[in-house]
């Protein structure tokens, strides 16, 4: 030990970093940590006090440490705050001189040789907080059993997405003195850094420091199970969150006889001659409103003191209108199978909207308001949104009929090829893999749609990390998730949802060559636009895009003179081209289609639509977002891939009218910064137009995710008092039409002795539903057809049924306008039978 330590004994000059270690029976540790510290800050020519934080030990920890306290820095303090090792850190953090604090454990764990390294950062204020990271590149955990690595990975998947730490539970970290009696005296529990970081979410400078952490050589872990509850309940306060034990224990009070009334209601109301969504609603009505008072009044009643008014009604009623939904999609979903009773599935529902209830409860109605600067409560928002999506479309997934457009693709799938007339084939071998998995269902139909989604919110996520980092990438995720555009076309079965996945991967590995000069990304780039060929053409725009990028970002140009960029072009080419020889053998139908086609249109200014539809698909707030973000030139990434296809667009539509859904996917290179801007803080001086667009932006995710639910309960159950067929135009009942359809067809069998040729008299919609629905007989795919063969266009039904292989067949014309089926629309047939109408539903 250097001679001028047995001068510092607390009385000299302040020291430059005062070093607090918590203990707990480390006698055998004490002198080798102390010796190595003061070597390694030593030979740095930093002067160090040392606190011991002592919780009680009982082992000579304490004799050791008052031995060294006469010749070095050292200071024992009685830390036993009755609070964990927080309170016992922040207790001897009081006692310490110097302006930057340094926290390690007392079992030789945490390295004294690499203390400096973390100190230095804060010492020169370029940080406000470093860490020593075992999960960063460059740390290590060697020799700790699997069950400890298993634990420490658990915790820190816990408070993952709540940090941009990789490390948040290491107890090794450099911070200002005042920025850790910050986090209060009431922090309590085993984490320290934990509180630190929480506490002051997206306000402070951070780094990690890669550290070896072995495991402890003497002494015995302090772990436990109490240590653990401990853990999982700091940090769900940290979060402002109201889930304890004690609300939990008073919800179940209350809960436990509401769900008994509420399935003995459902129950009542059904043997009354109620409609299976009229008694789910009215029974969940009558019991959530004592579940509401109960709840404002005793089960959180610490934290609804601090709420009252018409905005914690409000978010109460969002809860219970979400908890509805969700438990309506549950209960449907069980009543359509044969297996579940009808009070099975209801219980079930029951139980799915009582945990909405109460997480909503503890995390939106009664969760305490924190610091408006701390980005905190956006990531949890973020969480919950992803989380309630994603479950409310699973519920539904199987339960509304199958759209004409979902219908129409799925005969795609029953008549496979490399390519057909209006889409290239990526849809029809997606609902083929689902349904292969799931049957010809509903759900089989979507599931490759909803799996497609997590494609999705997964590239968005990394090129939002990589662009603003991990707080900013969860709340992109959660505008996939809730913005009009990625629900639906997150739930229903079209080209649009391959073609979005297939963007978001094609933008990541784009930014990952242009920014990050990643030359290996060119290869997931020409996958991505490949395998977005084969699902849409429009992807094709980011091929401008890039050049655009290229040209005005001058690092860039260097990809210009390397091969990466030709050959992830040639990578793309080879896997588009089945469908460019579907083309060659079809007289180039498809790409005439989809371009001098819709060019030859009538001429007609569509830019009002245009805006319309970008409105409509992303909401208000978030086209007006999307375009703040893009004329703000900081990102040239976000700015190139957004404004560049969009310009395709405006040029089209300025003599052209353009389809809704056209836009969608080219706003995935704005929602980064979309996300960004929602999640600044208030306090960050902004604008009052921006100030006040941030406001409404809860307001618009919260609504719009209540009108997907309502819209998903409307289609599968309906409202009572509001009718399906004169709300939508179109019948929802396709499963009975195709059924009455194919009883029909069955008499016309019977009279003629042959099988009739069952025709939609519509483009696709009535031909595509009718061969799904018909599928319980044998001829529903190869024995219905479209309008096509009295003229116009069938679509891809022209291909399938060459007209001419249909003369002489008795055909059974099917349409929801009569005219359709009068003589003067139907040329060249020797004899028409009466029209006959029916009332399917």
């Amino acid at each position: 030990m250097p001679k001028d330590w047995v001068l510092m004994d607390g009385r000299g000059r302040t020291p430059d970093i005062s070093v607090v270690v918590p203990t707990l029976d480390e006698a055998g540790n004490v002198d080798s940590l102390l010796t190595r510290l003061f070597a390694a800050f030593g030979r740095k020519g930093l002067e160090i006090e040392v606190l011991f934080a002592d919780g009680g030990s009982s082992d000579g920890t304490q004799d050791k440490v008052r031995a060294w306290e006469p010749k070095a820095p050292v200071v024992l303090v009685d830390a036993r705050s009755g609070r964990g090792l927080t309170g016992d850190v922040l207790v001897a953090t009081h006692r310490a001189q110097a302006d930057v604090v340094l926290v390690m454990d007392g079992d030789l764990s945490h390295s004294p040789e690499q203390a400096p390294e973390l100190v230095r950062p804060v010492l020169e204020d370029d940080r406000d907080m470093v860490i020593g990271s075992r999960y960063v590149p460059g740390g290590r955990i060697p020799d700790w059993p699997w069950r400890r690595r298993a634990m420490s990975r658990i915790a820190g998947a816990v408070v993952w997405p709540l940090t941009d730490v990789r490390d948040p539970t290491s107890g090794f970290f450099a911070i200002r003195r005042e920025t850790l009696l910050g986090v209060g005296d009431d922090a309590e529990g085993f984490k320290i850094g934990l509180e630190v970081l929480l506490r002051n979410e997206g306000s402070l400078r951070i780094s990690e420091v890669p550290i070896c952490f072995p495991d402890r050589s003497q002494g015995r872990s302090k772990m436990s199970r109490r240590q653990a509850a401990c853990y999982l309940r700091r940090a769900i306060a940290l979060t402002g969150g109201a889930a304890t034990a004690g609300t939990a224990k008073r919800f179940a009070a209350v809960a436990t006889p509401g769900l008994g009334a509420d399935l003995g209601l459902f129950l009542f109301f059904r043997h009354q001659g109620l409609g299976l969504a009229a008694s789910h609603i009215l029974s969940f009505a009558i019991v959530a409103g004592v579940i509401a008072a109960a709840c404002s009044r005793w089960v959180f009643k610490p934290s609804a003191g601090k709420h009252g008014g018409w905005a914690t009604l409000l978010r109460f009623a969002t809860v219970l209108l979400a908890a509805l939904f969700l438990r309506g999609g549950v209960l449907a979903t069980l009543m359509q199978r044969a297996g579940p009773s009808e009070w099975a599935a209801m219980l079930t529902g029951a139980l799915a909207g009582i945990g909405v209830t109460y997480l909503g409860c503890a995390f939106f109605t009664f969760r305490r308001d924190g610091d408006k600067s701390n980005a905190l409560p956006w990531r949890l928002a973020a969480l919950g949104l992803v989380g309630y999506t994603v479950l409310l479309r699973l519920a539904y997934l199987g339960l509304p009929d199958l759209l004409p457009e979902e219908a129409y693709y799925w005969n795609y799938a029953q008549h496979p090829a490399l390519g057909y007339l209006d889409h290239p084939p990526m849809v029809a071998r997606l609902i083929g893999l689902g349904t292969a998995l799931l049957g010809d269902t509903e759900a089989g139909v979507r599931l490759g749609t909803f799996l497609c989604w997590f494609v999705t919110a997964g590239f968005t996520f990394a090129l939002a990390r990589n662009l603003f980092g991990k707080g900013t990438a969860l709340l992109a995720v959660a505008l996939t998730a809730v913005l009009p555009f990625f629900f639906l076309f997150g739930f229903f079965a079209t080209p649009d949802a391959p073609l979005t996945a297939c963007w978001a991967g094609a933008l990541f590995f784009l930014e990952r060559a242009l920014s990050a000069e990643r030359a290996r990304a060119w290869w997931g780039a020409g996958i991505c636009l490949g395998l977005g060929m084969l699902s849409k053409y429009t992807i094709a725009l980011l091929v401008p895009a890039t050049l655009v990028f290229i040209l005005l970002d001058r690092p860039s140009r260097r990809w210009l003179r390397r091969p990466e960029p030709y050959l992830a072009t040639v990578l793309a080419g080879l896997l588009f081209a089945p469908v460019v020889l579907w083309n060659m053998e079809n007289g180039w139908a498809s790409f005439l289609f989809q371009s001098a086609h819709r060019l030859d249109a009538e001429d007609r200014f569509g830019l009002p639509l245009l805006v319309a539809a970008a409105a409509l698909l992303i909401t208000p707030m978030g086209l007006l977002d999307a375009l703040r973000a893009v004329f703000s030139p900081q990102r040239l990434f976000v700015v190139v891939f957004t404004l560049v296809p969009l310009s395709v667009f405006v040029l089209f539509s300025l003599r052209h009218e353009v389809k809704v859904n056209w836009t969608g996917p080219l706003w995935l290179a704005a929602l980064p910064a979309v996300a960004e801007r929602i999640s600044m803080p208030l306090t960050t001086g902004l604008t009052p137009l921006d100030a006040f667009g941030r406001r409404l932006w809860p307001f618009t995710l919260v609504a719009s995710v209540l009108v997907f639910g309502g819209f998903l309960h409307y289609l599968s159950l309906g409202l009572p008092g509001v009718g399906i067929d004169k709300a939508l135009g179109l019948p929802a009942a396709w499963e009975e039409l195709g059924l009455d359809v194919e009883r029909l067809a069955e008499q016309v069998r019977s009279d003629l002795g042959a099988e009739p040729l069952v025709v939609g008299m519509d483009k696709y919609a009535l031909a595509s539903e009718l061969a799904f629905y018909r599928r319980h007989g044998q001829n529903g795919v190869e024995l219905t057809s479209s309008r096509h063969h009295f003229g116009g266009s069938g679509l891809m039904y022209g291909f399938w049924f060459p007209p001419r292989q249909y003369a002489g067949w008795t055909l059974l014309l099917i349409s929801l306008d009569r005219r359709n089926l009068e003589r003067q629309n139907i040329p060249r047939w020797a004899r028409l039978d009466p029209i006959e109408e029916r009332t399917v539903f």
